[in-house]
């Protein structure tokens, strides 16, 4: 969990908005801290959070998590965090091992992209819709969904029709019907590239979301102090966002990240 982003967007562990989606996007540059960020910040906050891991193991998100101060492991076994190790179950469905039987109707779009991710967002709502007891008998916080990366299923033949009328669905279930949060990160690719893809992708989650989070590579090019820029884009209900409404520029570092409001680092004039 970074204080100083936590400062950028006005919200603590203790006090957030809900009903928020949350969304991140990236282009030359990796915004996954900021995934690691948002879920080490709502495990703090004592939220039930369904994390779909498409592109990492949960060996790596746990190493990370124990560097920020929380414990995946822990927060699996309580039942807090439901963890969809995509990799791990992917691979099964397409060996067809006979363990993986149990995912195969999650991974459906692997055999068939048309079909659509139907069986995805039932996993979702299930684990969303389990509020189970804490060891002390309170309930978990309001749900939350993390993904980490959304586009990553373009490239396994999911149409941007699908994942986006996916993610409505999530946002009706999540965001508004049980008053929790989503994140969602996905990745853009050159300006110059087909529009049927992560850029038309990333347009389409704009105009759903209420604050999207923008990571890129500095324009001047490369710098030793500097890692990239954060935009930041705010929309309240019933706007649309076309200009960010802060930039600021950041530098991760093993156990968290410095952001700076941009002109104001001694690194980049």
């Amino acid at each position: 969990m970074f204080p100083e982003l936590n400062n950028i967007l006005n919200s603590t562990p203790d006090s957030f908005k809900s009903s928020d989606f949350v969304l991140v996007s990236d282009r030359q540059a990796d915004a996954s801290f900021l995934i690691h960020h948002y879920l080490s910040f709502y495990l703090r906050a004592g939220c039930k959070v369904c994390f779909l891991g498409l592109v990492q193991s949960f060996s790596h998100y746990s190493a990370v998590g124990l560097r920020l101060g929380v414990s995946l492991a822990q927060a699996r076994e309580k039942g807090q965090l439901v963890f969809l190790e995509g990799l791990k179950d992917s691979i099964g469905v397409i060996l067809q091992e006979e363990n993986s039987q149990g995912t195969q109707h999650l991974t459906s779009y692997l055999r068939s992209p048309g079909a659509g991710l139907k069986g995805l967002f039932k996993f979702v709502e299930s684990s969303v819709r389990q509020n189970a007891d804490c060891d002390d008998g309170e309930s978990w916080g309001p749900p939350v969904l993390l993904i980490d990366d959304l586009s990553v299923l373009l490239s396994l033949g999911v149409t941007v029709g699908a994942i986006l009328d996916f993610t409505l669905y999530c946002q009706a279930t999540v965001c508004t019907e049980l008053q929790g949060n989503m994140v969602i990160l996905v990745r853009c690719e050159e300006e110059d590239v087909d529009e049927e893809g992560a850029n038309l992708l990333q347009r389409g989650l704009v105009h759903q979301c209420n604050l999207a989070l923008h990571v890129e590579g500095l324009p001047t090019g490369y710098c030793r102090d500097i890692h990239g820029q954060m935009q930041v884009y705010w929309r309240q209900s019933g706007e649309t966002m076309y200009n960010p409404q802060k930039i600021f520029h950041f530098k991760v570092h093993d156990k968290g990240a410095s952001f700076f409001a941009r002109g104001t680092s001694s690194a980049v004039l």
